[in-house]
């Protein structure tokens, strides 16, 4: 960035060594960095490799020089400096956590340094930069006296007009105002410690940006703004005492001076959600100026500086859980002077979870790690995932599973022609992705299922058979086919012939012929009748016939819709009046009536031979209404190869549900078993056969 003032060698040899001389002075940074940042100047004057800097002096300066380099790169990018990935890949890009400091001290002294440029428009994004992003870094590490006056120098040359204004008015009282904060202490503290409470006052005078900000927020001038002065009291004491002892404070300094009940903050009985713990008053001192006081203990204080950065937070600085704790590790290492020796071992894993990458017009996005290319597609449009074929990366054409890298411009490549596939879903890390994916999946299946169903009903027409759904399911099951997607799928893609469908569904169609529970009227000629006792049974009967006790010659049968009787189970047959037989289970709630009022027309009839056909039976299952309780139901069904699921009709209230299963099956053994592998599903209070 210094490149945009034109400073020649010599210049930048010397800021080399103003800026070593800050990293010593205020952040306490001695060894490799310092030797690093004199070498900064002979890199980027090309006097020496990185290379040849590893020979003469050691690796970890190498590792230094390598990610300064790394982030003039990323400037050449040319992203927007505002965002908060922008920084966040800033620090990714820093392989040690030096470079980030030696990145503040290098803008703090460019600031310093370009006071009386010519250059403008050169000065004003350097401002903007320090403004958006080393300031709050540097508040993020807790250096506080750095971050201050990169924010003034930014408003210095960004408003000249405000800076020299406020500046003015802070400088034509500074005397009286350290007066002022010592006054106001002292009596506090003296009252405070009177009352039996230890603690320590610090007092200070807020910053020219910071004043500025809210002379903006508040939208009123200088003498409007009334927290120019912040005090805060800080308790020494145990946590069960925190409360009590607080409020105490609170009470002695509200009792001095007059509080301004707008302005209490109570982040003492309900903390704020990122942990933060504080009483903030702002009162009316001598002379009638308004002092802001924070009331908290060393514990609260603790949090509120180094805990997961919640201060930092509160102050405005947005921030992720995972930079915060790394830049706090970094702000512990540089308040105790043993840690400065562990520096040159540690090394930043900031971020080893997530990548940031580029578009072709600079932006910056952020992904998982292992994110493809496909994944970039969904992330800025779907359409464009839907068609992409691949990327090109940094002027390299990759596929569509290319695993993203921090730093990567991406530009996808797309094809007209190209659709989603299923694998898709194996390699994509989004979430996002993944959804657009599956949408797009079925609303493929949808249009082929809707084309595949057309052309079969047009072949059932144009052969003139009258197309039945039951059969038509079993016909699926048959053919292998779990899912009525599937199968139609398998039509589109030319893997199952229309006329292999159409040929299986009338072969099922005429061995249903016999009694399929579909009440179709048969003769009774069809049926082999038992004389007395049902012992002689004629050898050509059907794997399931029906043996009525008398030779009723000529009649037709029906299965009754009322009680829809099953092989296997205790039957009766009763004459109707036009001479046909209904079949009717014993156990059939009409049963009673029938025969009190029609006892001689009452007939016994039999099941005979095995169960071959399939009957509709419905079952009611009530029970409770849990995720996944009626894939749980239905997947039973379909395990079995000899179950068709014909319906399901379910409604739940109440976190209950109950509802009808509609199951074509062989036989009454057959129902008892599925009724009894129902009844196991977690969740399932009852399952009747109505």
């Amino acid at each position: 960035m210094a490149d945009l003032f034109g400073f020649t060698y010599n210049e930048k040899r010397q800021m080399a060594d103003q800026t070593a001389q800050i990293l010593e002075e205020e952040i306490g940074l001695k060894g490799d960095a310092i030797q690093a940042v004199h070498l900064i100047p002979e890199i980027e004057d090309g006097r020496i490799t990185i290379e040849q800097v590893e020979e003469q002096y050691g690796p970890q300066v190498a590792r230094i020089l390598h990610g300064l380099n790394r982030i003039q790169q990323l400037y050449q990018k040319n992203p927007v400096v505002e965002s908060e990935n922008f920084r966040n890949l800033l620090l990714s890009f820093a392989e040690d956590m030096r470079v980030i400091l030696i990145m503040i001290a290098d803008r703090v002294n460019l600031m310093r340094q370009i006071r009386d440029t010519q250059n403008t428009e050169a000065k004003m994004e350097v401002s903007q930069e320090a403004a958006y992003l080393y300031a709050p870094l540097a508040h993020k590490l807790g250096l506080y006296k750095l971050k201050s006056e990169l924010e003034d120098l930014s408003l210095k040359y960004m408003e000249h007009d405000a800076y020299y204004m406020i500046r003015e008015k802070l400088n034509a009282t500074k005397a009286a105002r350290d007066a002022y904060i010592e006054a106001f202490i002292k009596p506090v503290e003296e009252k405070v410690k009177a009352a039996g409470i230890n603690c320590h006052i610090k007092g200070r005078t807020k910053s020219i940006h910071s004043i500025w900000q809210k002379m903006k927020k508040q939208k009123c001038g200088f003498e409007g703004i009334y927290d120019l002065f912040a005090i805060r009291i800080i308790i020494d004491c145990p946590e069960d005492k925190e409360k009590m002892q607080c409020w105490q404070a609170y009470s002695i300094v509200t009792d001095m001076y007059q509080p301004n009940p707008k302005r209490l903050r109570d982040w003492l009985s309900v903390p704020k959600s990122n942990g933060y713990e504080s009483l903030h008053i702002t009162v009316l001192g001598p002379e009638q100026k308004w002092v802001e006081v924070q009331i908290r203990t060393e514990r609260m204080d603790e949090i509120a500086e180094r805990g997961v950065a919640a201060h930092w937070r509160y102050k405005g600085v947005k921030g992720e859980t995972g930079l915060d704790e790394w830049l706090t590790g970094i702000r512990n290492m540089l308040e105790h002077a043993d840690g400065l020796e562990a520096m040159d071992q540690f090394k930043m894993e900031l971020y080893e979870d997530e990548v940031f990458v580029f578009s072709p017009r600079g932006d910056l996005h952020k992904f998982p790690m292992g994110a493809t290319v496909l994944d970039f597609a969904y992330h800025i449009h779907s359409n464009l995932g839907n068609q992409c074929t691949g990327g090109r990366i940094n002027g390299k054409v990759v596929p569509i599973r290319y695993q993203l890298k921090s730093g990567d411009q991406v530009e996808i490549l797309t094809s007209a022609n190209q659709k989603p596939h299923q694998e898709w879903l194996t390699f994509v890390k989004t979430s996002r992705a993944k959804a657009k994916i599956r949408q797009a999946l079925k609303e493929t299946q949808v249009k082929e299922g809707l084309f595949a169903k057309e052309m079969l009903e047009r072949k059932f027409k144009n052969r003139k058979i009258e197309q039945d759904d039951g059969t038509l399911l079993h016909v699926i099951k048959k053919l292998g086919y779990k899912e009525v997607s599937e199968f139609y799928k398998a039509i589109v893609d030319g893997i199952l012939d229309v006329n292999i469908v159409i040929e299986k569904f009338i072969e099922l169609k005429e061995s249903e012929k016999t009694i399929t529970g579909d009440n179709v009227a048969r003769s009774a000629a069809e049926f082999n009748l038992d004389n007395s006792k049902f012992s002689n049974l004629n050898s050509n009967l059907a794997d399931d016939t029906l043996v009525i006790d008398r030779n009723l010659k000529g009649l037709d049968y029906q299965l009754a819709r009322c009680c829809h009787p099953i092989y296997g189970d205790p039957i009766f047959g009763f004459v109707t009046i036009n001479g046909g037989i209904k079949i009717h289970r014993q156990d059939c709630p009409n049963a009673p009536e029938l025969r009190r009022r029609y006892g001689y027309r009452v007939v016994k009839a039999r099941w005979s031979g095995k169960g071959a056909s399939q009957y509709s039976i419905t079952l009611r299952v009530i029970g409770n209404d849990d995720i996944g309780i009626v894939n749980n139901l239905t997947s039973i069904i379909s395990k079995d190869e000899r179950l068709v699921l014909r319906s399901i009709n379910i409604d739940s209230h109440d976190g209950l549900f109950s509802g009808n299963l509609v199951v074509m099956l062989e036989d009454t053994s057959r129902l008892e078993q599925l009724i009894k592998k129902l009844r196991t599903v977690k969740g399932v209070k009852q399952v009747d056969r109505i």
